[in-house]
């Protein structure tokens, strides 16, 4: 038993006291996150609605992590039509409803959210709420679905954002030096962006490659995907910041609980979500072109 009389069990001491890796905040942190990204592989390969149900109920948790770090009311209410209105924009995209419709019902929703919502700063924030979760629920589907893009699509994002989120972390408690931006993050260096920038940059460049490799004809050519990969890095290093810096303004310091050693979707889908708009505005354009 815990000391104290409490009932949880406390993990074995490893050497010297400590516990073992897996009961660390790093370890915690690698065993979550890679479960996490074993089920997503899983649903990328899969496809089709399995693999769109996975994005819809991560951005179901975003509406209902962000109203609550907003204090946006009635909860439960503004969380089920935030709901609704997501399920109904994923069933439009698998079915291929046109951007007109989705675009119409991604407004709709909004406003119903705007007109429910209180106090008055909830007429921004529960918006908000449901337009950034759309991208998270949309975005990647359009990808996976996309003929010319398939599986090249959603692959891209994962190695852009984990590789700039784990070579900034590592590259960051190695090397440390002068913080980016203290009164955001404290925690945050100029060593770690750039590592992460590199990191994402490189492993982008190779995702593009193989996918040319094995016969995409419309993958990016080596130039260009690099680029593009490094200003993905750029923004998924920003959404973090973007994120943080809202949590800072509403004195959270996680967005939620869900998910072990990461806290909330949001704090493992900022920085996604910054590249999957990125991605979404380039698919929309190449429709338009």
């Amino acid at each position: 038993m815990a000391a104290g009389g409490g009932s949880g069990l406390r993990a074995p001491a490893g050497p010297g006291g400590r516990p073992p890796w897996p009961a660390t905040e790093l370890g915690v942190r690698a065993v979550s996150g890679l479960v996490l990204g074993v089920l997503v592989l899983a649903a990328t390969l899969t496809g089709g609605w399995m693999f769109a149900a996975v994005w819809l109920i991560a951005a179901v948790a975003i509406v209902g992590e962000w109203l609550a770090m907003t204090r946006t009311a009635p909860h439960r209410l503004l969380l089920a039509v935030g709901a609704v209105a997501l399920a109904a924009l994923t069933v439009g995209t698998r079915l291929g409803w046109p951007p007109s419709w989705l675009a119409a019902g991604l407004a709709a929703g909004c406003a119903v959210l705007a007109l429910a919502a209180r106090p008055r700063s909830g007429r921004l924030w529960a918006p908000l709420s449901l337009a950034s979760a759309a991208v998270v629920a949309l975005v990647p589907v359009l990808l996976r679905d996309d003929p010319r893009i398939g599986l090249a699509g959603p692959l891209w994002l994962f190695g852009v954002v984990w590789t700039s989120d784990i070579a900034a972390y590592f590259t960051g408690r190695s090397l440390g030096g002068p913080k980016l931006w203290p009164a955001v993050s404290p925690k945050k260096t100029w060593s770690g962006f750039c590592g992460g920038l590199v990191g994402a940059t490189l492993v982008g460049g190779a995702i593009a490659a193989g996918a040319r490799h094995l016969g995409a004809a419309d993958a990016l050519p080596l130039v260009p995907a690099l680029a593009l990969s490094a200003l993905g890095s750029v923004l998924s290093q920003g959404g973090d910041l973007a994120e943080s810096a809202l949590k800072r303004a509403c004195g959270a310091k996680d967005s939620g609980r869900l998910i072990p050693g990461h806290g909330g979707v949001m704090d493992r889908l900022d920085g996604f979500w910054a590249v999957a708009l990125l991605a979404g505005l380039i698919l929309a354009l190449a429709r338009l072109a």
